[in-house]
């Protein structure tokens, strides 16, 4: 298995080659990115949904194409310019080419007010508009005069592009691993979701697995509701579990998003993992969410998705801004969150229904469980094995008896397989 750090050094570095790509909603730019994300795992799917086609309440919009975009002074000089920085025009703008004087220029530029000295991240989807992004501190150094403002855009029938991977295990039921992509000159809260779910692909394809998993990198938003709209009975069918990954590389916080119950596998398995590594932890309600756990816990839908992040979209002071940068991500940022992800999948793994095969305690000494000599300190491992036949009655499974014995996964789960190999233990096979 590959270490970790170096996993989180790979995912760095193929996060950087992604970072600098023209990415908006729909475009090239995903293509591309779908492209590059698929010679990593050559089993991915990319699909397309034209515009126009109706998706649940939703009409998927029109393709948006820019070549160009900048604001010039009296003397010629670009005091902004599209290729130095995407942030710079909203996105989805419509075409302009005309000559301002500063007041009316000033009624298309967007600032962020709290922080001068980034760009902010302003789309419009769905209205017809334009307008430029800087930061407030080059927009208040402007001077009276007159300003050639052009964008050269357009908008035409296109097609939603998304991707998609799956991998069957030994049951048909489904772990959902979901992450987007449509935000352009973003670390953590663009590319760091797509290479997350990208390293956990190529590492779960060498598990011989239980269960089975459905991989989907979408346009936040609309690209899951399309998705949803073609594969929603399956997915009620057989989701177990799922996760959105998103703000995933840098290396300040964890944080979990509850799903809309809070009490799903997916959250008990994510709580428990976290409680183990990373007990310092922040939890935020269903009520904080964002992102495409919006659309899996949508009524109707009713998934049990709950989201994983490191700093969570919308509490870190970078969020939507050109300070989202390759600074802001990390190797180490990208192993921990590789770290955590890989340790929920073995949780969902092994957190099966165990029943003790014989009647009263079983005598563990002819089994070569019980020590021959007596010692210090020896009946702490027979203690947890013990704990564990305990609660082994079939009514609770693995993640639940961890919990109530107070032994973490990661140390419960080869003891659980001895037993199993020993055949003290038998696995409810309804129950998954």
């Amino acid at each position: 298995m590959m270490d970790v750090l170096e996993a989180g050094r790979q995912m760095y570095d193929f996060a950087g080659k992604l970072f600098p790509i023209d990415r908006w909603l729909m475009g090239e730019g995903v293509r591309l990115s779908l492209k590059m994300i698929k010679e990593h795992i050559p089993e991915l799917e990319i699909h397309s949904v034209p515009s126009g086609s109706q998706v649940f309440d939703w009409t998927v919009p029109d393709e948006w194409e820019i070549k160009d975009a900048y604001i010039e002074d009296e003397q010629g000089n670009r005091i902004l310019d599209y290729h130095e920085n995407y942030l710079h025009v909203i996105g989805y703008s419509t075409p302009v080419d005309k000559y301002v004087e500063l007041e009316e220029l000033l009624t298309y530029i967007r600032v962020e007010e709290e922080q001068p000295e980034v760009i902010p991240y302003v789309t419009s989807y769905y209205s017809k508009r334009f307008g430029f992004c800087m930061s407030k501190t080059e927009r208040d150094s402007l001077k009276p005069g007159i300003y050639h403002i052009v964008i050269d855009s357009r908008h035409f029938n296109g097609e939603l592009t998304y991707g998609e991977l799956l991998l069957p295990g030994k049951s048909k039921k489904e772990v959902l691993l979901s992450t987007y992509i449509c935000h352009p000159n973003m670390a953590n809260n663009e590319v760091s979701g797509p290479v997350l779910i990208t390293w956990l692909a190529k590492w779960l394809k060498t598990l011989d697995r239980r269960l089975s998993y459905r991989i989907v990198i979408v346009p936040e938003t609309i690209g899951s509701i399309a998705y949803l709209s073609k594969n929603y009975l399956t997915m009620k069918k057989n989701t177990i579990a799922g996760y959105v990954l998103t703000c995933v590389g840098d290396d300040r916080a964890y944080s979990y998003l509850e799903s809309k119950e809070a009490d799903t596998l997916s959250d008990r398995a994510l709580r428990k993992v976290l409680g183990e590594l990373h007990p310092d932890y922040r939890t935020y309600s269903f009520l904080e969410r964002g992102s495409d756990e919006r659309q899996y816990n949508s009524p109707g839908i009713d998934l049990p998705v709950c989201d994983f992040c490191r700093s969570k979209y919308g509490e870190y002071p970078e969020y939507h801004t050109s300070a989202d940068d390759m600074s802001l991500v990390s190797p180490e940022g990208f192993a921990g969150a590789y770290q955590v992800m890989q340790q929920v999948i073995m949780a969902l793994e092994h957190n099966v229904y165990y029943k003790v095969k014989c009647f009263c305690e079983p005598q563990l000494g002819k089994r070569g469980l019980y020590p021959t000599e007596s010692r210090k300190g020896i009946y702490e491992e027979v203690k947890k094995i013990t704990n564990l036949i305990a609660y082994a009655d079939g009514k609770r499974d693995l993640i639940a008896i961890s919990e109530k014995i107070g032994v973490p996964l990661t140390e419960l789960i080869p003891i659980a397989k001895k037993l199993y190999e020993g055949d003290l233990l038998e696995v409810q096979e309804e129950r998954v």
